[in-house]
């Protein structure tokens, strides 16, 4: 997927003024790629249209026009795209309560980045976890991670005769979720 650039962004000024109307496309656009597995974990897919989104929020917030700065920013925010023939998604671990009970349930959570599959017809592709997000004591409530389906996944994305299903089977969460067709549609463009 082509890297965002500068040219892609809207100035501070113009952005304010297409913000809630792109706001509302990005939602429209999340809708399929938000998929929650199990009670408490929710991947979103991203692509080209939702990091410009969290680009240009952030920029808003932090007021930052340098275009040295923006450069700064896009660097990260880029790589959260996905290369050729993976998805790219953030996880969010969206666990609610006293902040002790959060803490002792991201705890029971370590290891995660080996229990998380994305399934194309029984072949599992195993998650890349961004590195430093698990440090054995608690898992961070996001993280970043990759899904490497190969040349194969849009294909099989687009069949609707094909089993597609995210899939964590970490001891203290078991969950297995079979995508939807809109859901599955949205993901195979990544794969385009």
């Amino acid at each position: 997927m082509q890297a965002l650039t500068q040219r892609d962004l809207w100035p501070l000024p113009v952005y304010e003024g297409v913000r809630d109307q792109f706001r509302r496309e990005v939602i429209a656009a999340k809708q399929h790629r938000r998929i929650t597995v199990g009670p408490f974990m929710t991947f979103v897919f991203e692509n080209r249209l939702t990091v410009k989104f969290q680009v240009q929020e952030i920029l808003r917030a932090e007021k930052i026009a340098a275009p040295e700065a923006v450069q700064e920013e896009l660097v990260g925010f880029n790589e959260m795209l996905p290369t050729p023939g993976e998805l790219s998604a953030t996880l969010m671990v969206e666990l609610v309560g006293p902040e002790a009970e959060v803490a002792a349930q991201l705890k029971q959570l370590t290891g995660m980045g080996k229990h998380v599959f994305f399934e194309l017809q029984g072949v599992r592709f195993a998650a890349r976890f961004d590195g430093d997000r698990d440090d054995g004591k608690r898992l961070a409530a996001v993280q970043y991670v990759r899904f490497p389906v190969g040349a194969d996944g849009e294909k099989t994305l687009a069949d609707p005769t094909k089993t597609v299903a995210l899939v964590i089977d970490h001891p203290n969460y078991q969950h297995r979720l079979e995508l939807n067709e809109a859901q599955r549609r949205s993901l195979a463009h990544d794969l385009a």
